[in-house]
Formats: structure tokens, C-alpha cells, sequence
């Protein structure tokens, strides 16, 4: 449901279809009818994560012959051998938190190589170094096959946590018990019928895959039959002083059952009876956390005592109660908005989670991450839940693919991840909603830009600074133009890491909004160049210059020439479509 003021309107057009059978995000091999590279078979790995000396299981739907698969870390080759069997395994080196790409490759007539498919693998110990979030919406009385089918997609798109989305009976009653053992079905907040079960094996597939499963709820909320709960008038907040109106979150009924009336996360009274309520939970089923939800922000709002209650504080100490009662379990708190981000911040939470509204351009999308990593000293990531095609969303129809591509490439360019996949990609805040459905072309290509950010994670996730590299044209084949972007431009935005300066190059050159969300479906396709000379104000003793992009070759690595004279680098650009990624070593 959506966490933000003026709110309601959009339930009853979003539930239009919100219970169909979805068509799942699995990529198959890819057919684009020869639009831009592409690779020729489809890898994948058992799992979305690894533990540091943990073998990796590998699948290919095909071996070709004379067939290599090359191992990588950053255009560096660790592993190399010959490929004679659709399914291999392989051990990466035991550093922790590193990024590969396993490139399948073979020779042509004139023994030039040609990438005929990749995969990326993510050693990392810790999910929260480089979270890779997606959901769950879904509870009923689904088949273990289709349990199994949303998971295994899942797990291809390197996903590594996922939200378990309205799965619970109640804000204030998580998990309905029945004679001191869950009930086997229940009926949630909009009366959808829930499956213990499914919760279950969901979660238990989740674990075989190596993501984490959080548990969903509100920090403060109840539903109208709060008192059967033994929650005290004392506990709540409220709008004025006097305690005249309880504060509530209004929703149309039917189809909700209810509306919310929010709790005082502050109150002592009210923190402990949710711990019992979260303890019970975990008691009875394996969530590695809890995801945190809020409303934003709520104007003045007023304790029993007619105290204002200041919520950006409130949440912090909030998280950190809940962190004591559950010191093991992972913390994720949404920041609508940005509202009380500062302050969650602060607290031993896994990452930063923004659900964003009111920024709307593509340089406000970026500017979010980069103020989450001013808030947390850079120590922690950012997951956006940022609703593509969001009008469009209102009825039945196809996802746009420019769209969802450009928006993407600038969140993991800076170095964030975007909650938008589950059982369906969301255009909603009601997760359920699954109006718009996924091309074929889209899940593949999403499943290269899962690959790029997975592989190249130590350059776009770990450290650095950012910075606004100097970049012309050598060719006069597009318009070059400093971050943020502008329309008809490539801008250009890099970040200097270690003895690396990464320079991304984001194509707005056919661009006819700078609205990320593309609210309906409008985005238009960029033009693909090849070849492009670029000239590359950078001095220094370079060692290599490398470029990669998810749209070219599947995001495998490519040394480039280069020709350095007075400060200045000339290199060829094999290929600019969405996003080209260029990173120039020095020694």
C-alpha cells in the first residue's frame, strides 16, 4: 500500500488484477531480433549468493563446441578451462565480497573470440555488503512447482533478499495462533486468503538459494479491533493534543478490511507487546529480519499526554528496541520519502531502503543514493522501491523497456539496487498489483543489467568517490554533458576507486522525458552507436583501459586501446546504447 500523504485513490484500480496468475521474471535465451549483441546460450548459478570457499553449481542450456569458459574479477582473469558438460562447478578464490563474471566464449574463422553467454557470481559472506533486494506478495495455495519456478527466477537475477510482502493476518497480530499452533489459512488486511504453508516453503526455498527471507510489518499500526488485543487508547498517536482523533491511515472498504490506526512507536507499552508479537513469529517460522515499515510523514502528531511526538526520533529508538529483543536478526526500516532517513541511518539497520515519491528526475534519483551514503559515512548501501510506468499501471498492459532500463542504469551506476522484481515486476506500492506484465525482451535484458551490477559490484557498490569526469566526442556521433542529466545528452558520471577511475556513460540522446518513472510507458529506445571515438581528459601512468555494459556482449570485459597525449586519452567505444561503463588502472 502506498506510504505517503494523499494515498487512497489508486487501490481500487490497482487491485484490477492484482490476484491473476503472473507472468513469472524468468529470462530465456535471448531472441532481441538482432537489435544490439547479445550472447547465444543462458548460464545460471544454484544460488544467489556464496560463502567464501563454497563451490558454485553452473548450468548452461547448451554446450557449444570449442567452447572456453574465462573466470573474471574486474577484467582480470582468475580461472580459465574448457567447456565439455551442461552442468560444471567451480570454486572461486576465497576473498570475501568480490564480484565475477564467468564468460563462455570460442573462436571465430579469423581467431577472434566471440562471448556466447555470461553469468556473474557474488562471494560475499554478508548479504547487506551488496543487497540485491526483491519480494513476495503472493501467499495462497499455490503449487510447489510454482513456488519453486518464482524462486528459481529469482535466484537467475542474482536476488539476495526478499521482502515477504502483507504475508501476516494483522499489523497488530502477525501470525494468527490456534490452540498455541498457527493457523493453517488466514485472511489479511484486504481478505486475501494466506497459506502458512506457502509462507513456509517459501521461505525455506529462499534459504536453499541463499537469500534472506524478512518478515513485513508496520512499525505503529493496529486495525479497528485493537481493543479485542488487549492495546490501550494510550498506546496510539493523535492528531491534536486533546486526543480528539486518533491518527489513521484511511483505506476504501471494501476491499480493506480496515483502516490503520497508527501506535506511538514510542511507547513502552506498545514496544513490548510487538516484540512478543515478533518473537512469535520467529518462533514459528525461520524470517532472518524484519522489514520495517512507516507512513512518512504525518504532520504533528500527539502521545496520550498531549505530548508531540517527534517520529524521526521515535523511529530510531524504535529499530534499536527491536535490534536488542532480536540482536541475530537482520533490520531494514523504508524511508518514505527520504522522511527519518537521517535517523535510521544511525541505527543498526542492514542498508538504507527508500521508497521514493517526489523525487522525480533521473539526477533526483541519484541524488537519494548519494545522500544515503552522506547520512551513513558510507558505510551502508541503498535499496530504492522506486514504481515504474506507475500510470500505465493502472490497467493491464506490458512494462516499457526504455524505460525500466534508463531508470535502472542510473540507480546501479550509483551504486544502488532497486526492489522492482518478485513474483512480477512492481509498477505499484500495493505490491500485489501485477496489471503490467514483462516482455520477453525486457527479462532478458534485465537479467544482463542483474548480471553487470552482481559482477561489477567492488566498482559500483564498495567505496570511492564520486566524481564528474571530462569526456568529448572524438566522432561528433553524440552530445556529451556533465551529470545530471539533460535531454538529447550522454551524461557522464564517474567515481574514482582505488587506482581506478570508472567513467559511466548514460545515453539520454533519444530521450523524451528525464521523468524516471515514465509514467506512461512513453521512454524511447536509444539509438545504438558503435565505434564511438571518446577522448578522456585523464593523466596519470595508466596502465589499462577496459570498458563492459550490460547492454553489449552480455557485460563481459573488453581491454581497449589507447592513445594518451598532453592529459588527454583517445579511445574506441565498442558500444553505447543505455549505458557503456569505461574504467581506466593506472599503476
Amino acid at each position: 500500500m502506498k506510504r505517503f500523504s494523499g494515498i487512497l485513490a489508486l487501490f481500487l484500480a490497482a487491485l484490477v488484477s492484482c490476484e491473476k496468475d503472473d507472468d513469472v521474471t524468468g529470462p530465456e535465451n535471448p531472441d532481441n531480433g538482432g537489435e544490439q549483441p547479445v550472447t547465444e546460450v543462458f548460464l545460471s548459478t544454484d544460488k544467489a549468493r556464496y560463502s567464501p570457499g563454497e563451490e558454485v553449481e553452473i548450468s548452461i542450456d547448451e554446450v557449444p563446441s570449442n567452447a572456453v569458459v574465462r573466470y573474471k574479477h574486474l577484467n582480470e582473469v582468475v580461472d580459465e578451462e574448457n567447456l565439455s558438460s551442461q552442468t560444471w562447478s567451480w570454486t572461486p578464490p576465497s576473498d570475501d565480497f568480490r564480484g565475477y563474471m564467468l564468460e563462455v566464449f570460442s573462436k571465430d574463422e579469423d581467431g577472434e573470440e566471440v562471448i556466447l553467454g555470461t553469468v556473474a557470481v557474488d562471494v560475499s559472506s554478508d548479504w547487506s555488503r551488496f543487497p540485491r533486494y526483491g519480494f513476495l506478495s503472493k501467499f495462497g495455495d499455490i503449487s510447489d512447482d510454482k513456488k519453486e519456478e518464482v524462486i528459481s527466477n529469482l535466484n537467475r537475477y542474482h536476488i539476495n533478499g526478499l521482502q515477504f510482502y502483507d504475508w501476516h493476518y494483522k499489523p497488530h497480530a502477525p501470525l494468527p495462533m490456534e490452540n498455541s499452533s498457527p493457523q493453517d489459512v488466514w485472511k489479511d488486511i484486504i481478505d486475501r486468503e494466506i497459506y502458512f504453508s506457502t509462507v513456509e516453503d517459501y521461505i525455506d526455498l529462499a534459504h536453499q538459494n541463499n537469500m534472506k527471507a524478512m518478515y513485513y510489518n508496520l512499525a505503529y499500526g493496529t486495525l479497528d479491533d485493537y481493543e479485542d488485543y488487549g492495546i490501550g487508547e494510550d498506546w496510539f498517536l493523535y492528531n491534536d493534543p486533546n486526543q480528539d482523533w486518533k491518527d489513521r491511515h484511511e483505506l476504501p472498504q471494501p476491499p480493506f478490511i480496515s483502516d490503520i490506526y497508527l501506535t506511538d512507536p514510542s511507547n513502552p507499552d506498545w514496544l513490548q507487546y510487538l516484540k512478543d508479537q515478533n518473537d512469535l513469529v520467529y518462533e514459528n517460522l525461520a524470517f532472518d529480519g524484519f522489514h520495517i515499515d512507516q507512513l512518512g510523514d504525518r504532520g504533528d502528531v500527539y502521545d496520550y499526554s498531549g505530548n508531540r511526538v517527534d517520529l524521526p526520533n521515535a523511529f530510531g529508538d524504535f529499530i534499536d528496541e527491536m535490534k536488542q529483543d532480536d540482536a541475530e536478526k537482520s533490520m531494514v526500516m523504508n524511508a518514505v520519502d527520504q522522511y527519518a532517513q537521517e535517523n535510521i541511518a544511525e541505527e543498526e539497520v542492514d542498508f538504507l531502503y527508500t521508497e521514493v515519491w517526489s523525487a522525480n528526475s533521473y539526477g533526483d534519483l541519484a541524488e537519494v543514493i548519494t545522500d544515503n551514503y552522506e547520512y551513513s559515512n558510507n558505510e551502508k548501501q541503498t535499496v530504492l522501491a522506486a514504481y515504474m510506468n506507475y500510470d500505465l499501471a493502472d490497467n493491464t498492459g506490458q512494462f516499457n523497456t526504455p524505460g525500466v532500463l534508463l531508470t535502472d542504469a542510473v540507480i546501479f551506476a550509483f551504486g544502488g539496487a532497486h526492489l522492482e522484481l518478485g513474483e512480477h515486476m512492481l509498477g505499484k506500492e500495493y505490491f500485489p498489483n501485477s496489471n503490467l506484465s514483462m516482455s520477453r525482451d525486457l527479462q532478458n535484458r534485465l537479467t544482463k543489467y542483474y548480471d553487470f551490477m552482481t559482477a561489477y559490484e567492488n566498482l559500483l557498490r564498495e567505496g570511492g568517490d564520486f566524481n564528474y569526469p571530462d569526456v568529448s566526442t572524438g566522432d561528433g556521433k553524440v552530445n556529451f554533458g556533465s551529470w545530471p542529466p539533460q535531454a538529447s545528452n550522454v551524461a557522464v558520471a564517474g567515481k574514482r576507486v582505488n587506482n581506478k577511475q570508472v567513467i559511466h556513460l548514460l545515453n539520454f540522446s533519444q530521450a523524451t522525458t528525464m521523468n524516471w518513472r515514465d509514467n506512461e510507458g512513453n521512454q524511447a529506445s536509444p539509438t545504438p552507436v558503435n565505434n564511438l571515438l571518446v577522448n578522456l581528459q585523464e593523466s596519470g601512468d595508466i596502465s589499462k583501459v577496459w570498458f563492459a555494459s550490460p547492454d553489449f556482449e552480455g557485460g563481459a570485459s573488453r581491454e581497449l586501446e589507447f592513445n594518451p597525449s598532453n592529459g588527454q586519452v583517445l579511445v574506441r567505444l565498442p558500444y553505447l546504447e543505455y549505458w557503456s561503463m569505461i574504467v581506466v588502472e593506472y599503476n
